[in-house]
C-alpha cells in the first residue's frame, strides 16, 4: 500500500500513525528499530526547519538515510512543515522545497500555508496538490494556528484554550478541503508544538489540552484524515479521544528529541539508546499502537 492508503485505512480503523521528527540523522535508526521491535507502524519525517536550525542537513540527506535504513513493513517517508512562511517571517520557496523530496523519493508531503489568508493558503496548497499528484503521493496543509514554533514566548496558553484564538474553524476546514484538494488535514484545536529557539527547546514541553468537542465539529465538516501536531505532551486520554474523531497521525519530536540531546554528552551511541527507549515508551504506553502493523497490512 501506499501511504494514502495506509493512512486512510488508520482513519477508517480508528487508530493512529505516528509521525517521528528526525533533527539529527543518527536518531532514525533507533526510531526505525524501535518500531520494527514492536511491530508497529509510524512515518519517519523532516522539516524544514530541522535543517536550518538543528542537524539534519538536508532533505536529501534525510532521504538518503532513510533509503540505507528503511523497513516498508514498519516505514514510510514523510516530508514534514515545509512552509510559505517560515517561522522567522521569511517567505519560503515552498515549492521548489517540495518537488526536490518528491524527486528524492519522499512518500508524502507537507505545504503548511497556515500564516496565510484562507484563500491563499487554498491556492498554494492547490499547487502543490497538482505537483504530488504526478508522483502519486498523498499532499497534508494545514489550517489554524498551531503555536509553538514562532520566536519569543507565547501568550498564555489558558488564555489561548478558552479563546479558540488560532483554533481552526470547522466551516473553513470544509471549504478548504473542497477547494485545496488536500488528502489531510492539520487541525488547531488546543496543541502546541515543542519550542524550538535555543533558549526554550530544552524546556520542559507544557501539557497541552485537545478540545475535544471543537475537533468533532471539523471532523464531521472536512472529510479527510486529520492529523495532531504537537503530540508531545498531551494526555493520553486526550489523545485516545481525538483518535475517535478523525486523528489518522499525531506528530512527535520533543519526546525523542530532547532524550537524544541530553545523552549526547555521553556519545551517540547512549543518545541512540535514549531515542529507542523513550520510542518504546511512546509505542507501548501512550500511543498504544504496538502492532499496529498487522492492523493496517491485514486484510480489512
Amino acid at each position: 500500500m501506499n501511504t494514502s492508503e495506509i493512512v486512510n485505512k488508520a482513519w477508517r480503523k480508528g487508530i493512529a500513525i505516528p509521525g517521528f521528527n528526525i533533527p539529527y540523522l543518527p536518531m532514525m535508526a533507533p526510531v526505525i528499530e524501535a518500531l520494527r521491535d514492536t511491530n508497529s507502524f509510524g512515518l519517519v519525517m523532516v522539516a524544514r526547519l530541522e535543517w536550518k536550525k538543528f542537524e539534519s542537513k538536508s532533505l536529501e540527506a534525510i532521504s538518503a538515510e532513510y533509503q540505507k535504513l528503511k523497513d516498508e513493513n514498519h516505514t514510510r517517508l514523510h516530508l514534514d512543515h515545509i512552509p510559505v512562511i517560515d517561522e522567522d517571517g521569511i517567505r519560503v520557496d515552498f515549492e521548489e522545497n517540495i518537488s526536490r523530496a518528491l524527486d528524492n523519493g519522499y512518500e508524502s508531503v507537507m505545504i503548511d500555508g497556515s500564516r496565510l489568508s484562507l484563500n491563499e493558503n487554498i491556492e498554494c496548497t492547490r499547487n502543490i496538490v497538482e505537483i504530488a499528484e504526478k508522483y502519486n503521493v498523498p499532499v497534508e496543509a494545514e489550517l489554524g494556528a498551531v503555536m509553538g514554533h514562532e520566536s519569543g514566548r507565547m501568550p498564555s496558553y489558558d488564555e489561548l484554550f478558552e479563546s479558540k484564538k488560532g483554533f481552526t474553524s470547522p466551516d473553513d476546514a470544509r471549504r478548504f478541503v473542497e477547494e485545496s484538494g488536500t488528502d489531510w488535514l492539520s487541525v488547531a484545536i488546543g496543541n502546541v508544538h515543542g519550542a524550538i529557539s535555543v533558549a526554550g527547546k530544552q524546556e520542559k514541553k507544557l501539557e497541552a489540552k485537545i478540545d475535544i468537542e471543537h475537533l468533532a465539529k471539523i471532523n464531521k465538516l472536512a472529510g479527510v484524515p486529520l492529523v495532531l501536531h504537537g503530540g508531545t505532551g498531551i494526555r493520553r486520554k486526550y489523545i485516545l479521544e481525538s483518535i475517535k474523531h478523525g486523528i489518522a497521525k499525531i506528530n512527535v519530536a520533543t519526546a525523542i528529541r530532547q532524550p537524544y540531546e541530553n545523552a549526547l554528552p555521553r556519545g551517540v551511541d547512549v543518545a541512540q539508546e535514549a531515542v529507542y527507549r523513550a520510542m518504546l515508551d511512546l509505542i507501548k504506553d501512550e500511543l498504544l499502537i504496538e502492532n499496529s502493523k498487522d492492523i493496517l497490512f491485514g486484510e480489512e
